[in-house]
């Protein structure tokens, strides 16, 4: 349980650091930008190599949904933020699900072991359905791999309730009861496969 511990402590520790060097190197693209420094420097050519890829794509996003590419930067760091929080819940998630089967076997309980099995694997589908969504409001098409994974690892349950949840408008709701759906299993699961034993041990 302690190695995992510091697995888990270690890979936070990592995808933190992703997150605030993905920061960093945008903001320095915006400090560039502003500062109008010579684009053929070797400090500007740098920068932009390592930012494009990750800038690129959002500026094509925004000019698709008729906004001024000029914030792309912005939204980068907002959307950095996001897939780094996603990347910590899906590490949590596992290192949670692992440590609970890892303590019920320790215990000699088959029970727990199914129940934090099934609540680990009803986590990680919430974390599915939103990272789609937010996929989805960033305008990735199909065609992505990435996408394609999500579309095909969640449509089967998110496509029986959008037949059966009507639109609110112009906005398909069936997530919100996905989510819901899924929050009520886990609460099942945690009242009797896993009643008396704990849910999170890190995070």
């Amino acid at each position: 349980m302690i190695i995992l511990g510091r697995i888990y402590w270690f890979v936070s520790l990592a995808v933190t650091a992703v997150i605030v060097g993905a920061i960093v190197l945008v903001v320095l693209r915006l400090i560039a930008d502003q500062a109008d420094l010579n684009p053929f420097a070797w400090t500007s050519r740098t920068i932009r190599r390592l930012t494009d890829p990750l800038i690129g794509p959002v500026r094509h996003a925004l000019r698709d949904f008729g906004v001024d590419p000029k914030y792309a930067p912005l939204v980068t760091i907002l959307i950095v933020i996001l897939l780094g929080w996603f990347s910590l819940q899906l590490v949590g998630s596992i290192a949670n699900t692992l440590a609970g089967v890892l303590f019920s076997i320790a215990g000699q309980a088959v029970v727990p072991i199914i129940g934090y099995v099934l609540y680990g694997l009803l986590s990680l589908y919430s974390l599915l359905i939103f990272i789609r969504i937010v996929f989805s409001w960033a305008m990735i098409s199909y065609s992505n791999r990435v996408m394609r994974f999500l579309v095909n690892a969640t449509e089967p349950m998110l496509a029986p309730l959008r037949r059966l949840v009507p639109l609110v408008g112009v906005f398909d709701i069936s997530p919100i009861v996905a989510f819901i759906i899924l929050w009520l299993f886990q609460a099942a699961i945690a009242g009797t496969l896993l009643h008396g034993w704990p849910i999170a041990f890190v995070g």
